[in-house]
């Protein structure tokens, strides 16, 4: 899924902007295939933090993403000729902390542009019938458990306990 277009990294940080992130030539223009690659680079980030916690691809355009897909673009395509570059990689970083915050689940994406939750997974829920081995079930097959005494209709005979007295002690 694409989180950002060239139409939003425009709107965000200007034309001017673009091309000097972009232009690699030196001919005046965006340049689209690297445009295309940084934004690219910035959707897989953003699903790696995404994954574990929604299903892909997410249905709608969700803002936040938007503008968390535009900066970390930014920051990819940044380079040594860009001057603002403390500025990128605080977005950037800021734009990582948010999206560690969502895939630990401290943070929800909220509704889409439409007004949409986000499409999570479904939750499992295990229901059982309760234990089916306890000491009491498993006492014909391990013996008494020497964790737990017997109750006083369980205890062992006389010559049961000296039995176990002497293997204790021989």
């Amino acid at each position: 899924m694409t989180y950002a277009t060239a139409q939003q990294m425009e709107e965000q940080f200007g034309l001017r902007e673009l091309i000097a992130l972009t232009d690699r030539d030196n001919i005046g223009v965006v340049d689209s295939i690297v445009l295309a690659r940084a934004l690219g680079d910035a959707d897989a980030e953003i699903d790696s933090y995404l994954a574990g916690r929604y299903t892909l691809p997410l249905s709608g355009t969700f803002p936040i993403l938007v503008r968390h897909a535009c900066n970390m673009a930014r920051y990819h395509l940044s380079g040594v000729e860009v001057t603002e570059v403390e500025v990128v990689r605080n977005r950037y970083k800021d734009a990582i902390r948010w999206l560690e915050s969502v895939r630990d689940g401290k943070t929800r994406l909220a509704a889409d542009a439409a007004g949409q939750p986000a499409n999570e997974p479904a939750r499992i829920s295990v229901v059982g019938s309760g234990r089916t081995f306890t000491s009491d079930t498993l006492a014909d097959f391990t013996g008494p458990n020497p964790l737990y005494p017997p109750s006083p209709q369980e205890a062992p005979s006389p010559a049961t306990r000296s039995l176990t007295l002497r293997a204790d002690h021989g």
